[in-house]
């Protein structure tokens, strides 16, 4: 049964990712639409950066599942003690 604590990191969590989903959504969908001297454009990142942060992050979502992957194989090639 999950905690008081566990519901509150997984809702803030969820709302995080709410958050940014909206934001990204707007930034890629609704922004090219919109005139470049708009107040609302001085909130958001230059559209260079909407290709090129999710690249990194996939990057390095990658390798950090390379990485885990490596970590169990090694792990697992180990000779066991014997008792």
């Amino acid at each position: 049964m999950a905690t008081g604590v566990d519901q509150a990191v997984g809702m803030s969590l969820v709302v995080f990712s709410l958050v940014l989903f909206m934001y990204y959504s707007i930034w890629v969908i609704i922004l090219p639409f919109v005139d470049s001297d708009h107040v609302l454009q001085k909130y958001f990142l230059p559209r260079e950066y909407a290709v090129l942060l999710p690249g990194i992050a996939a990057v390095i979502l990658l390798l950090c599942i390379g990485a885990f992957t490596a970590v169990v194989i090694w792990k697992s090639l180990k000779p066991k003690k014997v008792d």
